[in-house]
């Protein structure tokens, strides 16, 4: 008998985690990018294991573009505080966009409750594109200052950031095309209308065979990109990109973030969202609860000082 309580018991307490894991209601998860960019595909893998773990619930994404990011990061605390809206945050975004003041919020406005991936910053062009490696680009750089059309999602974004700092690096002038997120710049480059792209490795890897990646900020070469080397490789100190979490309104209260927190992170740790990120090219990280406040006290302060670096906000 105890050993057949002590069995129904191991399978009964995972089953009661999850359940009071898991909301009560559907969940409101707000992007502040158009479709198909990185942070709509995180947002739908995400979607695809919630269902499994909290089944009686839904996850409805909702879609608020404008200002790089900006125009939803602004509204969000104005969502009510109920633990069931959730909106999709990104760094350096969040650090940057004040820093400008083109936005209307702060940094400290944003409540984060997990960072749950990061994905390194790489130079792409157009598969039909002349410049075949990172030479190349260089020379053509080089032949034709500020000739060269370089998209990225948003301004004064991670893109931004990795454009002034690409062409400070390797002494170059390109020009920076803003477009509101990934899915918009994508059309452009697959179709060959600007020069190429400082974007995120997840754009290279799930557009192979219709752009070309020329560098990747890693500190080792992708596994999913081998021929691709790293900006060590070629001579500049760049491991660097984009994280990736959730946020909620500010009269949101500890416990519900705590708990959607807890759910993140069973989330990342779930196999089949590692296979998923995997083969999108994310790399999964885990920052919530006690690492949160540490966490983005360095953040805003490294971006802060790349922030002066690059001379945002200066008029």
């Amino acid at each position: 008998m105890k050993i057949f309580l002590s069995l129904l018991l191991g399978l009964l307490l995972p089953m009661l985690a999850s359940a009071q894991t898991c909301p009560e209601k559907n969940l409101l998860y707000f992007q502040a990018f158009p479709p198909g960019g990185e942070s709509d595909l995180s947002a739908r893998h995400q979607q695809i294991v919630l269902k499994k773990k909290c089944p009686a619930i839904d996850t409805i994404i909702q879609y608020k573009a404008g200002a790089g990011g900006g125009l939803m990061w602004g509204q969000m605390n104005q969502l009510p505080g109920d633990g069931l809206n959730v909106v999709g945050i990104n760094l350096p975004h969040i650090v940057f966009q004040p820093i400008e003041g083109e936005v209307q919020y702060k940094t400290a406005d944003i409540t984060p409750v997990y960072w749950f991936h990061y994905t390194p910053d790489i130079l792409v062009v157009p598969e039909a594109s002349p410049i075949k490696n990172f030479m190349d680009f260089i020379a053509a750089a080089k032949a034709k200052p500020g000739a060269m059309n370089l998209g990225g999602s948003g301004l004064n974004s991670a893109n931004h950031a990795s454009h002034e700092r690409l062409n400070a690096a390797f002494g170059i002038k390109s020009t920076y095309v803003p477009y509101k997120g990934t899915g918009d710049m994508s059309l452009a480059v697959v179709g060959n209308q600007i020069d190429g792209a400082v974007t995120y490795s997840a754009f290279a890897i799930n557009n192979k065979g219709k752009v070309r990646a020329l560098a990747i900020a890693m500190d080792k070469r992708h596994p999913l990109l081998p021929d691709v080397p790293t900006f060590r490789e070629l001579g500049v100190d760049w491991v660097d990109g984009a994280y990736r979490g959730i946020g909620v309104p500010k009269s949101t209260p500890p416990e519900a973030r705590k708990r959607l927190s807890d759910l993140w992170a069973a989330l990342n740790s779930d196999a089949e969202m590692k296979e998923l990120a995997a083969k999108s090219g994310f790399e999964l990280v885990n920052v919530g609860g006690e690492q949160m406040e540490a966490f983005m006290r360095d953040k805003t302060r490294l971006y802060t000082e790349g922030a002066k670096l690059l001379g945002l906000g200066k008029k």
